[in-house]
């Protein structure tokens, strides 16, 4: 009984071979080279940063993802454009949750940004926020004869003077001076305050905004002091008002 001889064609089924190891190998690299990059390269993550308006301060807070921070600066403006000063630096860049407390705000509104220097030299700022009042601290009510009576640490009222508070210029439960003037943007209002004994302390030459606070820390110390209102220059309301040393929640 004899044996045929197979008659078989090995070249055909190498080069499929050969074409599925490189289409594998293209394959592997490009999924390396996916991963390599991706470890390498992590999207920025912008601070998510607040101010919030305290008792006679400003407590800032942001949360950050950066990881190669060499510095944070904080910066401080009264108009959120221009004027940006850096009035502190961030004690622990790295950390994921930072807060920084400005002890002495500016009088008027409080605009906060982040400076943030990388390791490799690059730089970027954060969003620009105003600082606003804490809603955990009652802020809304003024200030009345019987609330100074009761306060503690604070000093008494002659009694020969039937003090009230101004509608304008008054201090309210969180400690804190309020301006209320809504037709501050139309008119020519400024202000100047002054101690009991009559030393100035400051101005407000031009009253922009229709609402003002004015953080307690600027008056540096607590009890009477006295302001004048001018409208357009000519003295429109001078009285006095009251800060006191502790505050009602």
């Amino acid at each position: 009984m004899g044996f045929g001889i197979w008659n078989f064609n090995f070249e055909p089924c190498m080069k499929q071979i050969a074409r599925l190891s490189f289409v594998v190998w293209l394959f592997l690299i490009f999924t390396l080279s996916a991963k390599a990059q991706s470890q390498q390269y992590t999207p920025p993550v912008l601070p998510d940063f607040m101010a919030l308006i305290k008792t006679g301060k400003i407590q800032l807070e942001w949360l950050s993802g950066f990881t190669n921070v060499k510095q944070i600066g904080i910066q401080r403006s009264l108009d959120s454009v221009l004027n940006f000063g850096t009035i502190a630096y961030a004690s622990y860049p790295t950390q994921t949750r930072n807060v920084y407390l400005d002890n002495k705000p500016l009088p008027g509104n409080n605009y906060y940004r982040l400076f943030i220097l990388f390791d490799n030299g690059r730089y970027m700022y954060s969003k620009t926020v105003l600082a606003t009042p804490d809603s955990t601290i009652l802020a809304t009510r003024k200030l009345e004869m019987s609330d100074l009576a009761d306060l503690k640490g604070t000093e008494k009222t002659p009694e020969k003077v039937a003090w009230h508070p101004s509608n304008t210029v008054y201090t309210t439960a969180d400690g804190n001076v309020n301006i209320n003037l809504p037709d501050a943007p139309q008119k020519n209002y400024s202000i100047k305050f002054f101690e009991p004994d009559g030393a100035f302390l400051f101005e407000i030459n031009k009253v922009k905004e229709p609402f003002l606070i004015l953080e307690k820390a600027i008056f540096l110390h607590s009890g009477w002091f006295n302001f004048e209102l001018y409208e357009g220059g000519k003295l429109k309301e001078k009285w006095s008002f009251f800060i006191p040393l502790n505050y009602r929640s």
